[in-house]
């Protein structure tokens, strides 16, 4: 099995990136986990303060499950990936099952703040965009997929997101082994970064 962390600021195209990889590979081969999922569940929280929570900070993470999943997901073993709202800011009593694939690839803006989650990276790829860019997508994200209002896409941007980012994601860039600029409008680079998949699972296959 071959896992791969896919990292990068809000906004910056992780998803994008993931989508692309996964084009050029069949379906049973490739698993993709989003660190979205993990945030810790908050439902004993009132909505007010479970909306003001810092999504950008390690510790909104649940980090041990993640570790967990990846390494029962390496034994061959299926997981039970958690639901998360935005919207309500819970995990759902529902689950999606993941199974064990030859490609798992998780994404997320601080899969690489993680020494322990990094160990179990076999690659690991930070997606680079501007901060303008980053900016541009998440007020569009935000109050399509979120509903929130494009003042409070700004002022959790100059909150936490920013902050956030210069502090955590932005200095983890160093753990990279790839680091993609431009997101999923860089074709050579996701070319690249598959035929570096291809060749590992060919040496995993063998």
């Amino acid at each position: 099995m071959l896992v791969i962390g896919i990292a990068g600021g809000t906004g910056s195209g992780k998803t994008t990136v993931v989508k692309k990889i996964i084009e050029n590979f069949p379906n049973e081969e490739v698993a993709v986990l989003s660190q979205d999922s993990y945030y810790k569940d908050n439902s004993h929280l009132p909505l007010e303060e479970r909306q003001e929570i810092n999504f950008d900070h390690p510790q909104a993470l649940e980090f041990e499950l993640i570790v967990e999943h990846i390494k029962l997901l390496k034994e061959g073993k299926s997981i039970e990936e958690p639901i998360y709202s935005y919207l309500t800011c819970t995990r759902s009593k529902e689950t999606i099952t993941v199974l064990p694939k030859k490609v798992v690839i998780l994404e997320g803006i601080l899969i690489l703040t993680n020494e322990e989650l990094r160990d179990l990276f076999d690659i690991k790829v930070f997606v680079h965009a501007d901060a303008d860019d980053r900016l541009n997508r998440v007020i569009k994200r935000d109050i399509i997929e979120r509903g929130r209002s494009v003042n409070k896409v700004l002022e959790r941007y100059d909150k936490s997101v920013k902050p956030m980012h210069l502090q955590f994601i932005e200095p983890s860039k160093r753990y990279a082994d790839i680091i993609l600029p431009e997101g999923g409008h860089n074709t050579v680079a996701i070319e690249i970064l598959c035929s570096i998949i291809e060749k590992n699972l060919n040496k995993y296959n063998k």
